[in-house]
C-alpha cells in the first residue's frame, strides 16, 4: 500500500475507534433503555475453526445484546484469541455499534491460545506446599494471583484489548474455582487466603486500568455460594452459570440463584442466567444426535428456564442459553421466545413458597420451582 493511503487508511481507522467511543460514552446512561422490549439476550461461544458468516454477524447483532467471545474464539483463522475476537468485534460492531462485546480471560487457568503468554513467566505458576506446580488438567497449569507481577500482567493483557475502543469488556472467568475449598487442601489455608485477597486485588486493578465505561463480568455464584464476590470492588456483574444444571436442580438451589438476582441488583451488579436444555456439549452420547434434534428439544425446554429467569429479571439482567460454549451448541440459532415482545414488568412476581407468577406489558409468567412446570403466556 502507498504511504498516502496506508496513512490515510491508519487515520481514518483512529477516527472511527474515536466514534465507537463517543457512542459508548454518550449511550452509558441509557444502557438499558430499552432492555424490556424483549427477552434480553446474552451470548457466549467461541468459534475455534474458521469464522462467523455474514449472516451469522448479522444475526447476533440485531439482538441489541451482549455477547462474550470465549478462549481460542478466532484461533485458527487469526492466529491468536485477541486477533480473532478483535476480527469478530470489528464486524459486529460494523453491523450494530450497540451490541456489547466482551473479551474472555480465565483468572485461575492459563487456557492456551493467547498471544499474550508469550510474554508469561513461569515462576508466576501456581505451586502447592511441596513446591510442584498446580494444574487445571494435564498440561494447563494455574496461575498465581498472589504474586503481583502476574496480577499486572494479566491486567495488562485485558486494558490493551480495550484500547481501539471495539471491545466493551471482559468476562473474567473461575472465580468459584479461586474459593472452592478444594484449593486450601492443595496449597494450605495460609495460601489460599492470599490467592483469594489477589484475585480481588487483580480485578479491581484492572478495572481502575479500563475505565467506568468498560465492564468486568464475572463467573460467578452458584445457589447461596461464591455470594461474596457480589462485594468485590471493580465487578460490574456476575453470571450463574449451572442454573438448574450440574447438580443444581433442587428448588431451593433454584430459588436461591433467583434471589440472587436482587441481591446483586442492590449492590448495584447485574446478573447473567446461563440455562440449559437438559443436556450439555459433555454428554458424548447425547452429542452424537443431530443439530436439529438437539435444537428441537432446546426450543421445546427453553419455558422453564426462561419463566424462572422473568419473574426474578431486574432492569439490567440478560440471559443465557445453550447447551455448551462453541457456535454449534444453540447459539446461533432462533427461538421464538426471543423474537416476542416482552414490555416491562407491572411489579415484582408474588411468590407463595415454591410458586411465583409476574405480569410484563405483553407476557403473564407462571412458574413452579418443584414440579418444574412453567407458563408463559404472550399477549
Amino acid at each position: 500500500m502507498p504511504l498516502k493511503l496506508f496513512k490515510l487508511s491508519s487515520i481514518l481507522t483512529a477516527l472511527w475507534g474515536a466514534s465507537v467511543l463517543y457512542a459508548q460514552a454518550l449511550d452509558k446512561s441509557n444502557l438499558y433503555a430499552s432492555h424490556w422490549d424483549h427477552v434480553p439476550v446474552n451470548f457466549h461461544f467461541g468459534k475455534t475453526k474458521g469464522v462467523l458468516s455474514d449472516a451469522e454477524i448479522d444475526f447476533l447483532a440485531s439482538y441489541n445484546g451482549w455477547i462474550v467471545l470465549e478462549k481460542r474464539h478466532g484461533l485458527l483463522a487469526h492466529g491468536s484469541t485477541e486477533a480473532g475476537i478483535a476480527a469478530t468485534a470489528k464486524r459486529l460492531k460494523r453491523s450494530n455499534r450497540g451490541v456489547k462485546v466482551l473479551f474472555y480471560l480465565n483468572a485461575f487457568i492459563n487456557w492456551p491460545g493467547y498471544e499474550a503468554y508469550e510474554t508469561y513467566q513461569p515462576e508466576w505458576d501456581l505451586r502447592d506446599a511441596s513446591g510442584n506446580i498446580v494444574y487445571k488438567s494435564t498440561d494447563v497449569a494455574r496461575p498465581d494471583p498472589s504474586n503481583p507481577e502476574f496480577r499486572v500482567w494479566w491486567s495488562e493483557v485485558i486494558a490493551e484489548q480495550m484500547k481501539d475502543g471495539l471491545i466493551d469488556g471482559v468476562f473474567v472467568d473461575a472465580l468459584p474455582q479461586v474459593l472452592h475449598k478444594r484449593l486450601g487442601a492443595q496449597v494450605g489455608a495460609e495460601k489460599a487466603q492470599a490467592i483469594v485477597a489477589g484475585v480481588r486485588e487483580m480485578i479491581a486493578l484492572t478495572k481502575q486500568k479500563i475505565g467506568p465505561d468498560k465492564y468486568i463480568l464475572a463467573n460467578g455464584t452458584r445457589g447461596e455460594d461464591y455470594r461474596e464476590i457480589l462485594d468485590w470492588s471493580g465487578l460490574d456483574g456476575v453470571m450463574i452459570e449451572h442454573f438448574d444444571a450440574f447438580n443444581s436442580h433442587d428448588p431451593a438451589t433454584v430459588k436461591a440463584d433467583l434471589e440472587t438476582i436482587q441481591l446483586a441488583a442492590d449492590k448495584g451488579k447485574f446478573v447473567v442466567i446461563k440455562a440449559w436444555p437438559g443436556f450439555a456439549w459433555n454428554d458424548s452420547e447425547m452429542m452424537q444426535l443431530p443439530h436439529e434434534e438437539l435444537l428441537k428439544m432446546a426450543r421445546e425446554r427453553i419455558t422453564f428456564p426462561l419463566a424462572c429467569f422473568l419473574v426474578a429479571a431486574r432492569a439490567d439482567s440478560q440471559f443465557c442459553y445453550s447447551w455448551g460454549y462453541r457456535e454449534k451448541h444453540g447459539f446461533l440459532d432462533t427461538y421464538p421466545e426471543f423474537e416476542k415482545p416482552l414490555g416491562p414488568p407491572e411489579a415484582d412476581a408474588v411468590w407463595d413458597g415454591m410458586t411465583a407468577t409476574r405480569k410484563f406489558k405483553h407476557a403473564s409468567v407462571w412458574v413452579d420451582l418443584v414440579s418444574k412446570e412453567a407458563r408463559i403466556n404472550w399477549h
